[in-house]
């Protein structure tokens, strides 16, 4: 039996709540109860439907975009942050859609960096042609990312000219993008596509006077001489060409040369897996997971639809084994927890959409996952090849994830004028509140990917809820409040143990993986 054979028994709320939390940024608790008992494929179908692009962010002092204007010198970098402060909250607000993880993943995949490209519409329009492409044609995908005016900026594809070939992105595209470390590529093939790559340039860049920008190919700046390849690409020789559509037939050429090469699904698919199953990839899920999801990709021509499917319907996606294996990113613990709450932000009141992403973005950038902002063309530590995963955890993240839980718990943080969390209304709607036992199984169930044991529930309720009060006396105090709401002493006395429960429940290891 391969790991990949589909999963098809109905979805237990546990699985649910493991499906969404690993293809979204988190469900809420009313997704994971109204889908439980719907099959794989069919929650997979759902995640995978086409959406609308989303609008563009606008400006909070003139309420309109900005991303087709001249570059505004003066507010650039407030602009930049509502760039990522619009992409935190479209996570946030995201429906039952594969569409913005994956648009994070290809953003850690495709890196860009906007502290180096320095044009905050040049990263908008990058953001977008990543999430319009997320779940499409992976070759389309690439060819339209070195293009793009972010990646000739960044990865210097704008300096490649015929003669004195810049050999960064020809070396990125080969390496991190497309074939892996593992592809057989040698120092002559980058050179060689460096000069398919050569004659392409960014127009409009920090252009105070005009709005557009853009991608021009220089036909008199492209190299037209034949480019000959190793035998990593079967010895290929992609022709030269002159003309205005030299630059995109080699570039087409230079893409489906490097797909034919036989460790290109193999490695796209080995990041995906990584990105959404497990950071480890030992050698059965190589055989019996990773080659077969590769041919699936090989002979999808590339489209990433048909990938994703296999994966999250899979059999070894739903190994229980894999439940909690995955530490959460910063942006899965931030907008997850957020989402888990129910909270959203409405874009009808711009002030306090902003200062929801604001919040949002704040969190996630000082807990070292800056959006459109990796540290390197790698991406993000946590998701180096080698296994880098448990760096999202760190001497200076540690106390800042404990004390975003914090903020949130003893409603310190107000976003509104609103707490975010209303612990009282969430904890009527489990199944039994007046009985602890039950409540802190509830409770636990919804918020942790991991299945507590005994002792650690009798812990948490008898010492962390009850503070060593009997079991019975919970029952009479959340009785005495539910007879008696308005009644502040009574609120009080089930509110301030909720609220210590959470506090340390959003600071457990368990919470902290996905």
């Amino acid at each position: 039996m391969s790991l990949l054979d589909p999963y098809l028994s109905p979805l237990t709320a546990d699985q649910v709540a493991h499906l969404l939390r690993r293809a979204t940024f988190g469900p809420t608790a009313s997704q994971v109860k109204s889908l439980t008992g719907q099959t794989a494929a069919r929650l997979v179908t759902m995640l995978l439907a086409d959406q609308s692009q989303p609008a563009p962010p606008l400006d909070l002092t003139t309420g309109k975009p900005f991303h087709d204007q001249p570059f505004d010198t003066v507010n650039a970098g407030k602009l930049t942050g509502y760039v990522k402060n619009w992409w935190a909250n479209l996570m946030l607000n995201q429906p039952l859609s594969l569409l913005e993880k994956t648009t994070l993943f290809w953003s850690n995949h495709f890196v860009t960096r906007d502290s180096t490209v320095n044009d905050y519409r040049f990263m908008y329009r990058y953001s977008a042609l990543l999430r319009q492409h997320a779940l499409g044609n992976f070759k389309a995908l690439a060819v339209a990312v070195t293009q793009d005016p972010a990646m000739l900026r960044f990865l210097n594809g704008n300096q490649n000219v015929a003669g004195t070939a810049n050999e960064n992105y020809a070396r990125e595209l080969q390496e991190l993008f497309v074939t892996g470390r593992n592809g057989g590529y040698s120092e002559d093939d980058v050179r060689a596509a460096a000069k398919v790559l050569t004659g392409w340039a960014d127009t409009g860049y920090r252009d105070a006077t005009k709005a557009e920008i853009s991608t021009v190919f220089r036909a008199n700046r492209h190299d037209t001489t034949d480019k000959t390849f190793s035998a990593a690409y079967q010895n290929t020789v992609i022709k030269g060409r002159s003309g205005a559509s030299a630059g995109v037939d080699e570039l087409n050429e230079l893409l489906d040369m490097l797909l034919r090469n036989a460790e290109t699904p193999r490695y796209i698919c080995r990041k995906l897996y990584r990105w959404f199953v497990n950071a480890d990839i030992p050698a059965k899920v190589e055989t019996d997971f990773i080659q077969p999801l590769a041919e699936v990709f090989r002979k999808s021509n590339f489209e990433l639809k048909p990938v994703l499917a296999a994966l999250f319907q899979s059999q070894h996606f739903f190994d229980e084994a894999l439940r909690g294996a995955v530490i959460k990113s910063p942006v899965d613990l931030v907008v997850g927890t957020f989402r888990f709450w129910g909270l959203q932000a409405s874009d009808q009141n711009l002030t306090a959409y902003y200062q929801i992403g604001n919040y949002l973005y704040a969190r996630v950038k000082e807990q070292q996952q800056d959006l459109l902002n990796p540290p390197t063309v790698f991406g993000w530590t946590a998701y180096y090849q080698t296994g880098y995963y448990q760096q999202w955890i760190n001497s200076t993240t540690l106390g800042l994830r404990g004390f975003f839980g914090d903020a949130l718990t003893t409603n310190a943080l107000k976003l509104n004028a609103k707490p975010v969390i209303d612990v009282l209304a969430y904890v009527k709607t489990l199944s039994d509140p007046s009985d602890p036992a039950k409540l802190v199984n509830d409770l636990t169930g919804q918020l942790l990917a991991l299945t507590l044991t005994q002792p650690q529930k009798d812990f948490l309720i008898d010492t962390i809820l009850l503070n060593s009060i009997p079991r019975y006396e919970w029952t009479g105090e959340w009785n005495d409040y539910i007879k008696s709401p308005n009644d502040m002493a009574k609120k009080q006395a089930v509110q301030i143990k909720l609220t210590a429960f959470l506090q340390y429940v959003f600071r457990m290891a368990e919470y902290q993986v996905t």
